[in-house]
């Protein structure tokens, strides 16, 4: 287990390591942030004393190496834009792109794999064949296209849920309904193909001539021999829900990491933008080791390391 943990501890700095590297060389590329602070009748003379103030007047390399330097000690630099820490804005907009994020897992979750156990148990039923035809058009819509619709029937329309803002509770619904719709499509297929994978093995066979009941063989043993493929399709959907907030939060104003990400780019807000792309990053490698932990939980024949037994 150590030896597992310092490995994947070591891949990790190296693959953060290297999104820190693409992250500041392709912000630099977007332009000069000066031009979008300075006012329109600043001179050259002023724009080059913005830039010194920033410390953009210094050769790339040395930028890139300060900001190397600011990571391992843990300080994601200033924003541009707002003259404040970047940790500190992180910190203000993270609750709300979590409990966005969460509320679109259990949609995801709370549907998709029910629907997905369902389609696999009962696979030539007539409920089973629309659901599938429920979950493909769930697959097809994309996120924003699916919001505007949200918006236009249940805020614009029905007036029954706000349709932008953070101011209670029921904000959240609909932006939650619209992240977590494709994520989850993506849980039922995942579970459905794992069900119709497991259900002709032996040992369902087995259970059965031993008289256990189908809901039973399904419950007992079933889901839990399935689940390897939902384990892998979860953490990388977690982390997909934290990508797709950014349009979720556009379109439903949502004052998240996601809003933050789409105005700190149109303000080239570099420090801001590497901040946030860094969490992302961080949170995919940590969702992806919970899985590789939880794979031996599941199955007792999974051990870390990569040997079986």
């Amino acid at each position: 287990m150590a030896a597992f943990l310092a490995a994947r501890l070591f891949q990790a700095m190296i693959a953060l390591w290297g999104v820190a590297t693409l992250v500041f060389f392709l912000a630099r590329m977007t332009g000069d942030p000066v031009l979008l602070l300075a006012p329109e009748n600043a001179t050259e003379a002023d724009l080059q004393q913005l830039r010194v103030s920033l410390g953009f007047d210094r050769p790339l390399p040395v930028q890139y190496a300060d900001f190397l330097a600011g990571l391992v000690q843990g300080d994601l630099g200033r924003s541009v834009a707002q003259g404040v820490p970047v940790a500190d804005i992180i910190a203000a907009r993270l609750p709300y792109t979590l409990w966005l994020a969460g509320g679109a897992l259990v949609v995801a979750l709370g549907l998709g794999l029910p629907a997905g156990i369902y389609m696999g148990v009962r696979r030539q039923s007539r409920g089973a064949k629309a659901l599938m035809a429920l979950v493909y058009a769930g697959q097809s819509l994309p996120t924003f296209w699916s919001g505007i619709l949200l918006i236009l029937v249940f805020g614009i329309t029905l007036g029954w849920l706000p349709t932008s803002g953070a101011r209670s509770v029921s904000s959240m619904i609909l932006p939650s309904v619209a992240l977590g719709l494709l994520s989850m499509a993506t849980f039922a297929r995942i579970a459905r193909t794992s069900i119709l994978d497991e259900m002709p093995k032996l040992y369902v066979r087995a259970a059965r001539a031993r008289g256990l009941g189908a809901r039973a063989t399904v419950v007992r043993h079933v889901l839990r021999n399935g689940a390897i493929p939902v384990i892998s399709v979860a953490a990388l959907e977690i982390a997909n829900l934290l990508a797709g907030a950014v349009i979720v939060e556009t379109v439903f104003a949502w004052p998240g990491l996601g809003l933050l990400t789409v105005q700190s780019i149109n303000a080239r807000d570099f420090p801001v933008v590497q901040g946030v792309v860094l969490l992302g990053a961080a949170a995919a490698i940590l969702l992806n080791l919970v899985a590789d932990l939880l794979y031996s939980a599941v199955d007792p024949r999974i051990r870390l390391g990569g040997r079986a037994t």
